[in-house]
């Protein structure tokens, strides 16, 4: 089977996105974790992105918990520690409500 690239969809929202508008993406990075998800942050348009890192201890796919920092547009960062992924989510929207 050969596979061609898609469109990047996120990059693609990002060149449209109104002043009135939030974008949020998410990053899962395994080296130059913060790095990576600051230029992907910049590069898409997002006004945060949240870093999945899978070098975090009981963090990932394998796993009910999770640990993320958030970084938004300005590079500041808000670290979470590992919990169940439910309050995540819960910490992404509180985060995201706070921006607005």
């Amino acid at each position: 089977m050969e596979l061609k690239p898609t469109q990047d969809i996120a990059a693609a929202l990002g060149k449209q996105k109104k002043n009135d508008q939030i974008m949020i993406g998410f990053a899962l990075e395994t080296t130059n974790e913060e790095d990576n998800a600051k230029e992907k942050c910049a590069r898409k348009n997002f006004d945060f992105i949240v870093l999945n890192s899978l070098n975090d201890l009981n963090a990932g796919f394998q796993y009910d918990t999770n640990k993320i920092t958030i970084i938004d547009k300005s590079g500041e960062k808000s670290p979470y520690e590992l919990k169940d992924k439910k309050l995540v989510a819960k910490d992404i929207v509180d985060y995201l409500v706070g921006k607005v």
